[in-house]
């Protein structure tokens, strides 16, 4: 049977669709889940735990840079001062459980975004479809390096400030599992979805919800919104602030060129719309 035309698609037509769509998605998720959670061993020691050790590669380059500017820091100290326990008979399975499912979020990204793309292409005309191999690359880039920053950069500047944070000395920091991993899950994927910022805007620059000249007016507000996101992600320190905060500006501003090129490329179409 030849595929309805998308034109020709009801309001149900266009839900069943998208439910095939959620479904693959789905499925793909817990294959790589389930697969995920029979490595746990190797995720929770060499991945999710890997930040406590101070021979993280994170700690190294900033004890280093600390060491050459002549600044004490904690980041050269011999070890973290936390412990880890579980408190809860299903705490350990929990974390289990939900790393596994982040991981398969995580690793089935891009074929999210292809099936994602699949759902809204027929709406598109035939040279942005040409197009669907590069959006799927490219959002996909910007989410693992979105990852990489949350893991190598916030999680470990998170855990750094947090566990040599003291209100007393009688207090020890004995943090329970649930509490450390839902920091590396946090850090990691809100990262990967503020990474994420470009494709966005370009989205709401297609269907007129935003322009390059409003990015541009707003500008000076979004960069308290970044500063407040960067506070909210990171600890309390300005230095950590402003090395989460850099990267996302910059991406505010590649948002804006990107805005920029979406709004001459419609100007363009529709002057060779006219002329026909």
């Amino acid at each position: 049977m030849a595929k309805q035309n998308i034109n020709e698609m009801s309001f149900l037509d266009h839900l069943e669709d998208l439910r095939w769509h959620l479904i693959r998605i789905c499925i793909a998720v817990v294959i790589v889940a389930t697969l995920a959670f029979i490595f746990s061993r190797f995720i929770f020691d060499d991945i999710i735990f890997a930040p406590l050790k101070m021979s993280f590669p994170t700690y190294d380059f900033l004890c280093e840079i600390a060491t050459f500017i002549g600044v004490d820091t904690t980041f050269c100290a011999e070890e973290i001062p936390m412990i880890i326990q579980n408190r809860t008979m299903a705490g350990q399975f929990s974390a289990d459980i939900w790393t596994a499912i982040l991981a398969g979020f995580v690793i089935s990204f891009p074929y999210i975004i292809y099936q994602l793309w699949h759902f809204i292409s027929p709406g598109l005309h035939d040279n942005e479809r040409k197009h669907s191999r590069g959006f799927i690359i490219i959002s996909s880039l910007l989410f693992f390096l979105g990852v990489l920053f949350g893991y190598y950069i916030v999680t470990p500047l998170s855990i750094n400030f947090l566990a040599n944070y003291s209100v007393s000395e009688v207090v020890d920091n004995q943090i329970d599992i649930s509490s450390y991993v839902a920091l590396v899950r946090s850090s990691a994927l809100a990262s990967g979805l503020i990474f994420e910022l470009p494709i966005i805007i370009y989205f709401l620059t297609k269907v007129g919800l935003v322009t390059p000249e409003i990015l541009k007016t707003y500008r000076k507000y979004a960069l308290v919104v970044v500063l407040i996101l960067s506070a909210i992600i990171t600890p309390p320190d300005i230095a950590s602030q402003v090395i989460v905060a850099i990267p996302i500006l910059i991406l505010y501003q590649v948002s804006i060129y990107i805005s920029k090129i979406v709004v001459k490329n419609q100007k363009k179409a529709q002057t060779q719309v006219a002329n026909k």
